[in-house]
């Protein structure tokens, strides 16, 4: 007799490790990917003024886990500083370095700068970010008020836009796949003849295409503008059985909801066509995303359509049913990620470029986009007449006035500590006529001069923490960073977003 002795000690169950459990909700926030690129960072800190908002910003970048940074500040040490160098909340490290040799013998991933800063200072980091790519933020607090300004080398692409989840199905229920299709008809074969519990358990992507197909049938085409989506939405919901009161008809109501919303051709969105109509420089056609891009154009003129997604919505169906129609959406779009991917590897550059990433680009090809950099924006007459304007019929339209003037004002003393008013509204007079007769610049321009360049500090923190958000952003290329300033003001509570 052969004695089987079967071991009854359960598996060893890995718990979540000790950096998982640390940065366990921004994990959640931009994954593995996104950590891993705040973790590979170099983020340069160019203080000066009082420099309390650039701190503030590197703290709460520091909080989440960027790799590396480094502190330089124009200001002389004074007998105050000995007990405690302004780096030695951070690092105990500190070198005497000019802005010069600092770029010569450093690389940096994203550059952030406080104001004022001396105008030699900030030609070198301008040099340094265009010949180099590199983002960078400059940031101004005094007194009630602040802003930053994002400066993006060039066109700043990115590929998980994290769109609404509502947003992303994409079902292709007017041109299914053979496996689809088959799919369904198998589910919904003598329709009329099933029982009450399976009848309430068809996935309503299955209802919808079999109403579809029995459509055509009828009308040699499938429902395309409202008033034909309406005529079918009535006819599914004929298909409903009143008389099923086990579990109801609520895939039935499901299918009748997604109507207006699923039975649509796809359509490319306006920053998925911007992105096909550019025309990228050498450096830039090199680079993964380019290449992949291309991929896709590629694909959806073969095919008329984008790689699909994947992603099926939560509905009322049988576990093993609903299983069997994720593994079915999830294989075409596996399918199509590995068509994109044989033309990347068919591009001289495009051999090293991992399958992860050609898979998110795939998954996320709906949602790209490409954000401009600085050099494109409009002049700042421009934009301040088109702010005015809307000024003057705020009082009807009940809106807030620009906050404007208070980028202008702070502008205005960018490279020195303080100014009087009447300086401040005379610099902003060089480029908008007539700024002394504006009130709102006169009272704006009073408040950086009583300032005097002091900045307060809860104002300071929160506005750190909004630049440290758009830094992230950047970093991880996952969200949308703000186009391109963003003005603060204390008084009001309130901030506006302007292309300046």
């Amino acid at each position: 007799m052969t004695e089987v002795i079967l071991d009854q000690t359960p598996p060893i169950l890995h718990g979540p490790s000790a950096k998982e459990k640390k940065y366990d909700r921004q994990l959640r926030l931009w994954a593995a990917t996104g950590q891993k690129a705040l973790e590979d960072s170099h983020v340069l800190l160019l203080n000066s003024g009082s420099g309390t908002v650039g701190v503030e910003a590197l703290k709460n970048l520091v909080l989440p886990g960027i790799g590396k940074f480094t502190i330089a500040d124009d200001m002389i040490v004074e007998e105050v500083d000995l007990g405690m160098s302004k780096a030695s909340p951070f690092t105990s490290e500190k070198q005497e370095k000019s802005i010069g040799e600092l770029f010569e013998h450093d690389k940096f991933t994203l550059i952030m700068y406080s104001l004022p800063i001396k105008a030699e200072n900030l030609a070198i980091v301008q040099d340094y970010t265009k010949r180099h790519k590199v983002p960078a933020i400059s940031i101004h607090s005094a007194g009630f008020y602040s802003y930053f300004k994002i400066h993006l080398p060039g066109s700043f692409p990115i590929v998980d836009t994290h769109p609404d989840i509502s947003a992303t199905t994409d079902l292709r229920l007017l041109s299914p796949w053979p496996e689809l299709s088959q799919f369904a008809e198998g589910l919904t074969e003598n329709l009329e003849d099933q029982s009450l519990h399976d009848h309430g358990h068809i996935p309503y992507v299955v209802i919808l295409l079999h109403y579809l197909a029995r459509w055509k049938e009828a009308h040699g085409t499938l429902p395309s503008n409202f008033k034909e989506k309406t005529a079918f939405r009535s006819t599914v919901a004929a298909g409903m059985r009143t008389d099923n009161a086990e579990g109801g008809e609520e895939n039935f109501e499901e299918a009748v909801g997604a109507v207006v919303k699923t039975i649509s051709l796809p359509s490319l969105s306006s920053s998925v066509r911007e992105v096909f109509g550019y025309q990228p420089d050498e450096t830039e056609s090199s680079t993964s995303f380019w290449v992949i891009a291309d991929a896709i154009k590629t694909f959806h003129t073969k095919h008329n359509a984008l790689p699909l997604p994947g992603s099926v919505p939560d509905m009322k169906a049988q576990s093993t049913v609903y299983v069997q129609l994720q593994n079915i959406y999830k294989a075409k779009a596996r399918q199509d990620a590995a068509e994109v991917l044989e033309t990347v590897r068919s591009h001289p550059g495009g051999k090293d470029i991992p399958a992860t990433e050609v898979e998110l680009f795939c998954k996320n090809a709906a949602f790209i986009k490409l954000i401009h950099g600085t050099t494109s924006a409009s002049s700042i007459l421009e934009v301040a007449k088109a702010e005015f304007a809307n000024d003057e019929s705020a009082a009807l339209t009940q809106m807030p006035l620009s906050l404007l003037p208070i980028y202008l004002s702070l502008g205005a003393t960018s490279h020195v500590n303080s100014a009087t008013a009447s300086d401040i509204v005379a610099k902003i007079g060089k480029d908008i006529p007539e700024a002394d007769s504006n009130p709102s610049i006169v009272n704006a321009a009073e408040e950086v001069a009583r300032a005097n360049g002091g900045e307060l500090h809860n104002i300071s923190a929160l506005t750190g923490g909004m630049v440290a958000q758009e830094v992230i952003k950047i970093i991880t290329k996952q969200y949308i960073p703000i186009d391109n300033t963003c003005i603060f003001d204390g008084i009001t509570s309130r901030t506006q977003v302007l292309r300046t």
